[in-house]
């Protein structure tokens, strides 16, 4: 897929790696639209876009709502007649602490807005993607959807189920040509880890706090890591690999060929069982 022209949605592109996901595209001639819940935080990346001669488009809507992501979509296809890219890079922490601590009501939000933001932004697309037979579509899981992450669940069940939402559309959107791929962008210093540090140490637990305080002093991994591994997932190089999870600092992507993609789209490696079905062996 050359990457010139061609019209990209992303959604929390107002900060974090979002933000970074967006001026990587406009700046590969994307016709980018950035959507966010918070109109001025887009009007700054406009602005600022606009310094380097790169346009993008924004969007206020809340992914969460499927009548906002309706609308924001809806426009973009009378505008530019297709889409072509979609990055759901959306999402929140929630409720840190116990599980038997959390407000439920902010915790089911996290599910709304990592989860159901994805499944919104998703649903929404595929028609036309479906239609044109061509597409690409980046899920934002994370490590809490490989490894247990206790007093963030919220977080890591709607990582996970992001991932088995990825795999299972996957086999649907085979026939369609389109390929829908979830990434874990790696241990990015953005708002989410200032969440975490201002929550405490008893909030998050020692080992963690230990972890992102080392994490915040010496500036964590860099988001172009995470913006490295979209560029290959939406571009020709990464041919049809599907319904994978990839982790942009930890997976060896960058030296995948022909051959190797067409392995793993016939295996269940880098999926949620991480390696493949040949090594499963019945008990009797």
């Amino acid at each position: 897929m050359i990457l010139k022209n061609k019209i990209a949605i992303v959604t929390g592109g107002s900060g974090g790696i979002g933000k970074a996901v967006v001026q990587s595209l406009a700046k590969a001639g994307c016709r980018v639209i950035a959507v966010s819940r918070s109109r001025q935080e887009l009007k700054v990346i406009k602005e600022n876009l606009q310094k380097e001669g790169l346009r993008v488009e924004i969007k206020k809507a809340d992914v969460s709502n499927y009548a906002q992501v309706q609308k924001v979509v809806s426009a973009v296809i009378k505008k530019f007649h297709t889409v072509d890219i979609l990055v759901n890079a959306a999402g929140v922490y929630g409720p840190i602490g116990l599980f038997r601590d959390n407000d439920i009501k902010k915790w089911s939000e996290t599910i709304q807005v990592n989860l159901i933001g994805t499944v919104n932004c998703t649903h929404a697309v595929l028609p036309v993607m479906m239609s044109k037979k061509e597409g690409k579509i980046i899920n934002f899981s994370g490590g809490g959807a490989v490894n247990n992450f206790p007093n963030f669940s919220s977080y890591a069940t709607s990582k996970i189920a992001v991932v088995r939402f990825t795999e299972t559309i996957s086999e649907e959107l085979k026939s369609y040509d389109v390929q829908i791929n979830a990434i874990a962008p790696g241990a990015v210093n953005t708002k989410l880890l200032d969440e975490s540090l201002e929550a405490g140490q008893k909030a998050v637990g020692d080992k963690f706090y230990e972890k992102i305080v080392k994490q915040k002093k010496e500036g964590g991994d860099s988001p172009q890591l995470a913006v490295d591994l979209i560029l290959f997932l939406i571009s020709d190089q990464s041919l049809n690999l599907t319904g994978k999870l990839i982790s942009a600092k930890w997976d060896n992507w960058k030296e995948w060929d022909k051959s190797k993609i067409e392995r793993l789209n016939n295996s269940s490696e880098y999926t949620l069982r991480r390696i493949d079905n040949k090594y499963f062996k019945e008990i009797k």
